[in-house]
Parts: structure tokens; C-alpha cells; sequence
């Protein structure tokens, strides 16, 4: 089952910076899933990318969890994200970035 209805990705790349942003409402099991997710692909992997948190200020039901890579670890993250993907049933990211 493919999620992207419920899980909207979002990949930023630049110089030496990476961030997959995964954006999915208030669902907590949604939430509590990613987190898990995260925590697996991390042991797998190895990489310890900064993941944030987020609720959106002007509406709560908006949020959102974001993994950030720099030049310390931004060579291998690309397989990270696709691991995170993979793991979550997100085929395809969102191409307004």
C-alpha cells in the first residue's frame, strides 16, 4: 500500500546540507510509525542524522518530522532517505520544492 495520501515527503538538497521533510497531520500513529522508522534505519545504517519535530504555528494540525544532514554525514543520507521511504510505503516525494 503506497501512503503518499497520508504522508506527504518533501527531499531539499543543496551543498553539504540534505533534508527530508515527511509532513503528516495530527495522526499520532502516523507519528509514533516515522519515529519508528527513523530509529530502525539509524541502526541499520549507522547514521545519526538530526530529526526534528514539528507542529505547524498558525495550525496545530499540521505536522511535521524532518531529517537533516550536513557535510558531516550528507555523502550517505541520500540512502537514509530512500531507506526511510522505503520502510514508510512513500513510492514518490512531493515536487513543489
Amino acid at each position: 500500500m503506497d501512503k503518499c495520501k497520508m504522508i506527504k515527503a518533501h527531499v531539499r538538497m543543496e551543498e553539504k546540507y540534505e533534508r527530508l521533510s515527511l509532513s503528516f497531520g495530527d495522526d499520532k500513529s502516523l507519528k509514533e510509525e516515522i519515529f519508528s522508522v527513523i530509529d530502525t534505519v539509524k541502526k541499520q545504517t549507522g547514521l545519526n542524522p538530526m530529526v526534528i519535530d514539528k507542529i505547524a504555528e498558525h495550525n496545530p494540525q499540521i505536522q511535521s518530522i524532518s531529517i537533516e544532514c550536513t557535510e558531516d554525514n550528507c555523502r550517505n543520507c541520500g540512502d537514509f532517505f530512500t531507506k526511510v521511504l522505503k520502510e514508510l510505503q512513500i513510492d514518490k516525494c512531493e515536487e513543489d520544492l
